[in-house]
């Protein structure tokens, strides 16, 4: 039996954009999370990273902004797990695009979708890398009250523009 040792790998998420981490299981992801990345808005920026898990187990990237790109690319470094991909994206929010990535017919998993605070806990063992869970902010400090209440009900729907 091998040892197994586990990590928390901090991700590098930049002032106003959100990151999405997520397993997917072949070469053509970085190809097909760009099409659906660049046709969900014309105002989207965003980098790629997918760390293949054979052949020549190469971090493959690809993006609309080379310093997204490149901080995916660090991110991905940081996880180092076969089939893990990082997106990295301004201008938009994973709800705008998370339909469009679990559409990608070789996604298998996200793991997080956050502009928080996150932390991606892994796994390594003689096997490899691999993503366990994932700490996505800060703990609950009390339980929303009606103040709480109509100060959400306002971001979403007078704010955000959900729901008028």
């Amino acid at each position: 039996m091998s040892e197994l040792k586990f990590s928390v790998e901090k991700m590098e998420i930049p002032d106003e954009c959100n990151v999405i981490v997520g397993q997917s299981h072949f070469i053509k992801t970085v190809e097909d999370l760009f099409e659906a990345l660049v046709t969900s808005s014309p105002s989207l920026s965003f980098g790629i990273a997918f760390c293949e898990a054979s052949v020549e187990r190469l971090i493959r990237r690809d993006g609309n902004d080379p310093e997204l790109v490149a901080c995916a690319v660090r991110n991905a470094q940081k996880i180092a797990a076969g089939h893990s991909f990082v997106v990295v994206i301004k201008n938009g929010y994973p709800i705008n695009v998370l339909g469009r990535i679990k559409a990608v017919q070789e996604i298998c998993s996200i793991f997080a979708a956050t502009a928080n605070p996150l932390g991606i806990i892994v796994a390594e063992s003689e096997m490899g890398r691999g993503v366990i869970g994932v700490i996505d902010g800060g703990t609950p400090v009390g339980v929303e009250d009606e103040s709480g209440e109509q100060w959400r009900k306002n971001l979403l729907r007078n704010v955000i523009g959900y729901k008028r």
